[in-house]
């Protein structure tokens, strides 16, 4: 998978070498990853449809030989090769596809997680870093949402592995790592001198000293303050506050769930008896092949 994630990263990373723009690149992306990808797709509905069509003579063969476990599973074995029908035909192609799709979130995943660490640094520094917007989303590394600003919180920022702080801190210019450290310095009492982040161990070391110091940079406080009247707002499970530099519409999330949906009522395999039946058949057809 690593190396998978890797090649989809380096065309990420491609794309936006021309576009330079990190939201259009991930448009770009998905498209060419959902091309690659069709004939993947178009085989598995395909498999799928067939299965709907000889799924009333299946339901025929299971009521007809009720009892007889063996003759049920030669009858069917016979209705598929009589139909050219691969009880794999719908599943295979969709399980190779899986790999890609998890390398490609993969992909962005790490790329979101360094430019998260960045913008950090950039922010220690005492700089305000430049984000990468895309339309309405303010910052692209962050949630389409009122309810998360365009900078990233304690909680996003203890989820990111050593190996991303140490390898963005490794790129930094030696005066903006000697800014950090005096600005760090100057808010931590017992800070050292240095940070690492080469271990698991030596980033929850540093980590402490990053977000106290974090917390006292006028450009990054300034970016979480909520609009007045609107913050923990609670209700029944969860409490929410509406900041005003808010990264989002919820839009994103939105269309995502509208597709979900629909990409579901399309799908043929969506019907729960046809999947059911269709497990079955494969059963019977996988004893015979």
């Amino acid at each position: 998978m690593g190396a998978i994630t890797n090649a989809l990263r380096t065309v990420l990373d491609g794309i936006y070498a021309i576009l330079g723009n990190y939201g259009w690149s991930i448009v770009i992306f998905t498209i060419l990853i959902k091309a690659v990808l069709l004939p993947f797709d178009f085989k598995s509905r395909k498999g799928m449809r067939k299965m709907q069509r000889i799924q009333p003579e299946i339901n025929a063969l299971q009521k007809k030989y009720a009892n007889d476990k063996q003759k049920l599973q030669q009858k069917q074995a016979e209705l598929m090769k009589r139909e050219k029908y691969n009880p794999m035909a719908g599943c295979l192609p969709m399980l190779l596809t899986l790999p890609v799709l998890y390398a490609m979130f993969g992909a962005m995943r790490v790329i979101a997680n360094e430019q998260t660490v960045r913008h950090v640094f950039e922010y220690l520094s005492g700089s305000k870093p430049t984000f990468d917007s895309w339309l309405w989303v303010r910052n692209i590394w962050m949630p389409d949402s009122p309810f998360a600003t365009m900078v990233p919180d304690i909680n996003s920022l203890r989820m990111i592995g050593f190996d991303v702080w140490q390898r963005v801190f490794e790129t930094l210019k030696p005066e903006q790592v000697e800014l950090i450290l005096q600005n760090i310095g100057t808010q931590v009492a017992d800070f050292g001198g240095a940070l690492s982040f080469v271990s698991a161990d030596a980033l929850n070391a540093s980590l402490p000293h990053i977000l106290t110091t974090l917390n006292t940079m006028p450009e990054y406080v300034s970016m979480l303050q909520p609009i007045p009247g609107w913050a923990n707002l609670s209700f029944v499970l969860f409490t929410v506050t509406l900041y005003e530099n808010f990264n989002g519409f919820l839009i994103l999330p939105a269309l995502a769930g509208a597709t979900q949906v629909l990409a579901t009522k399309l799908n043929p395999a969506a019907d729960p008896s046809a999947a059911s039946n269709a497990a079955s058949g494969n059963k019977g057809g996988s004893a015979n092949f």
